[in-house]
C-alpha cells in the first residue's frame, strides 16, 4: 500500500473547477506554469510516448487576434451565428489559455485513441495543479478544437493534431456554487 495523502485526496473530493468566463486577468508567472506543466504530464502514459504538447497562450493581444481568427474562420465555415461570439469570446477567458494539444505518436503498441485518452488525463491533471495552486481554472473545447484548418493555421499543429482541451487559469473573481454529481450507485456495478 502506497502512503496515504488525506490532504490530497480532500482535494479531489471537493475540487470544483471555475468556469472560464468568471476568471481573472492574472495568471501564474512562467516559472509556476512550467511547474504546472511538469505536474500536468505526470498523467498515466501507456508506453511513454508522450503524445501531446502545449500551446501557452498569455499575450492579451495575441489571444484577442486569435479570438478575432476564430470569429471570421467560424462565420467562414457557416457556424451558428449566434453561437460565433460565444465560441470565439472564449479565447479571451481568463489571464492565461493553454492548448492541450493532443499529438499521437506512431506506434504499433498503443493506439491512437488511448494516446489521445493520455492527453485528455493531461488536460484533467493541468485543471486539478492549477487549482491546488490557488489559480481558478477550467477546461473547454469547442467547435475548433477538431478543426485541421483553424488548428493549422491559428496554432501551428500538424496533420493529425488536434486540441484535447483549451485550459484556462487565472485568478478567480467568483466563488462557484456546489453542482449536483453523479449517483455513484446508479453508475456503478460490483462484479
Amino acid at each position: 500500500m502506497t502512503e496515504k495523502r488525506s490532504e490530497a485526496l480532500e482535494f479531489l473530493l471537493t475540487r470544483r473547477s471555475r468556469p472560464a468566463k468568471t476568471l481573472g486577468a492574472d495568471a501564474p508567472s512562467r516559472a509556476e506554469t512550467e511547474t504546472l506543466l511538469v505536474a500536468a504530464s505526470r498523467t498515466p502514459d501507456h508506453g511513454k510516448l508522450a503524445p501531446w504538447r502545449f500551446v501557452v497562450m498569455t499575450d492579451p493581444i495575441r489571444r484577442k487576434e486569435l479570438a478575432t481568427e476564430a470569429a471570421r474562420h467560424l462565420a467562414g465555415i457557416g457556424h451558428d451565428a449566434a453561437k460565433i461570439d460565444k465560441d470565439s469570446g472564449a479565447f479571451l477567458h481568463g489571464g492565461m489559455m493553454v492548448a492541450v494539444i493532443s499529438s499521437p505518436v506512431e506506434s504499433d503498441r498503443i493506439p491512437r485513441w488511448e494516446q489521445e485518452f493520455a492527453a485528455a488525463g493531461v488536460c484533467l491533471s493541468l485543471v486539478n495543479a492549477a487549482l491546488a495552486s490557488g489559480w481558478g481554472a477550467n477546461w473547454l473545447t469547442g467547435p475548433l478544437a477538431r478543426d485541421e484548418v483553424f488548428l493549422r493555421d491559428a496554432l501551428g499543429c500538424q496533420p493529425g493534431e488536434t486540441v484535447a482541451g483549451f485550459i484556462h487559469i487565472g485568478n478567480e473573481q467568483v466563488a462557484p456554487s456546489e453542482r449536483d454529481r453523479p449517483d455513484i450507485g446508479a453508475i456503478t456495478s460490483w462484479i
